[in-house]
């Protein structure tokens, strides 16, 4: 799973997601954009990078354009309020809205559309395939 080397504080607040990124294809030939607020975890991350390798059978070239660098923390069950916040349970990429999760190149155009089709369907938020100029 992806998470940072270091990070200058351990636990971060929550937070608001407000904005809009306008975004570009600038690597490969088609990419996969976001149209939705949200968070994707590392784990979701690393399930996109394993079905597209897996349909473009190792072909082409793959880039992920976003990195998980938000910890986010949860209590135990059945624990007493107090002592403080709880531990990092996972890491995520925070999504907005026109962002560019990853792009591809390097293989046919039906199978790279395929291919980021099938991994649209491992995240949380509604995206759409771009096409470069």
């Amino acid at each position: 799973m992806l998470k940072p080397k270091k990070t200058k504080f351990h636990k971060y607040h929550r937070g608001k997601i407000k904005g809009k990124i306008y975004d570009n294809v600038n690597f490969g030939e088609f990419a996969l954009q976001s149209l939705e607020f949200g968070w994707i975890t590392s784990k979701q991350i690393e399930a996109i990078r394993k079905v597209i390798t897996r349909y473009s059978k190792k072909g082409g070239k793959l880039w992920i354009r976003i990195f998980p660098d938000k910890p986010i923390t949860f209590r135990p069950a059945e624990t007493r309020m107090g002592s403080g916040k709880g531990n990092v349970e996972y890491w995520v990429a925070v999504i907005k809205p026109g962002k560019i999760i990853c792009e591809i190149s390097g293989i046919p155009n039906s199978i790279s559309k395929y291919c980021l089709k099938i991994a649209g369907y491992k995240l949380p938020v509604k995206t759409k395939i771009l096409y470069k100029n």
